[in-house]
């Protein structure tokens, strides 16, 4: 596999993922970055965005930095969980002149950037993915590895909750757990520990649900004002659209999340539109429609148009279910 060829003659590596990093971004990212360090590459790890601080508790978290250093001095850039280039953000052209561009990556909407690529939208991660190379590296996992392993896995199949949770899945979950990973620890700190500030939020973004006409759409809406009254952080919106996927007879839910801009982001008002599928609806095809990408189940774009609009807009996608 050339993939496996680029990783065993490269020198120095830029890992990335994509802005607003979820667990299977941060988990793939810090997994691959430790195996090659340990194999004598000289390795940085980088984010355009902040890090949320529910994932704090990895080992090594600290090593994802907001500074990519002399983009001239790598020879090879390995982009994880990315269906396309420029999700990285405003450094995708220059990291795209890097000499070799790897793309890492299991969403069906995958563009094929890159010079080699490793993509499988059959597998249920990215995580997943990087345990298959870690394993054709010969790459001893040690226990930092498995939490960032386990990590990405568990987040990006909803705690084993949505259709992209494989056989594959489960095994190497349990191969991690062999490892050391207290998977109690890891379900607790992401998805069954809330602050109180956490739960007031909760209480206003479920006042704004809509449904569709048909019932076969839900919609809720989420503001940096309701942010500020709770005192909460985006850490606290993780898990929040599928409350609203779980009312009876909805196909899809839809959070609206208005946005605080990013270093090159447009300074005007836009938001994040997450969408969940509750059964045979593909929303990946939808978000791919507005720019946006994601699997089958779960996916996103964003919008900059005005918060009533977006409601408008993405109500009407209920005519279609």
């Amino acid at each position: 596999m050339k993939i496996l060829e680029s990783l065993k003659e490269s020198r120095s590596l830029l890992l990335l993922t994509h802005v607003r990093p979820d667990g299977d971004a941060i988990g793939s990212a810090l997994a691959l970055g430790r195996a090659l360090t340990l194999m004598g590459k000289h390795v940085r790890l980088y984010n355009e965005s902040p890090i949320p601080a529910i994932f704090r508790f990895l080992p090594g978290i600290e090593q994802i930095v907001s500074d990519p250093g002399n983009l001239s001095a790598y020879d090879t850039a390995v982009v994880l969980d990315c269906s396309d280039l420029s999700r990285v953000g405003s450094l995708a052209d220059e990291v795209g002149r890097i000499p070799t561009l790897l793309n890492i990556d299991h969403h069906m909407t995958n563009t094929g950037f890159g010079c080699h690529r490793l993509v499988d939208s059959s597998a249920s991660s990215t995580g997943e993915l990087v345990y298959r190379l870690l394993t054709d590296l010969d790459a001893d996992i040690d226990e930092g590895m498995a939490y960032a392993i386990y990590t990405a896995i568990f987040t990006d199949t909803g705690s084993f909750l949505f259709q992209n949770t494989t056989p594959e899945a489960y095994f190497i979950c349990g191969r991690m757990v062999e490892m050391g990973v207290d998977s109690y620890k890891v379900a607790q700190t992401l998805f069954a520990t809330y602050s109180l500030g956490r739960l007031k939020l909760l209480n206003m973004v479920l006042d704004t649900i809509e449904i569709s006409g048909n019932g076969k759409l839900s919609v809720m809406y989420l503001t940096q004002e309701m942010l500020r009254e709770t005192e909460t952080s985006v850490d606290d919106i993780n898990g929040l659209v599928n409350y609203a996927k779980h009312i009876e007879d909805v196909q899809v839910a839809v959070l609206i999340q208005e946005s605080r801009p990013l270093p090159g982001d447009s300074p005007k008002p836009h938001y994040h539109v997450s969408l969940r599928s509750n059964g045979p609806v593909d929303v990946g095809t939808i978000a791919a429609a507005y720019g946006g990408g994601g699997h089958p189940g779960a996916a996103a774009f964003t919008s900059f148009t005005s918060l009533k609009d977006i409601k408008k807009e993405v109500l009407r996608i209920s005519d279609a279910l």
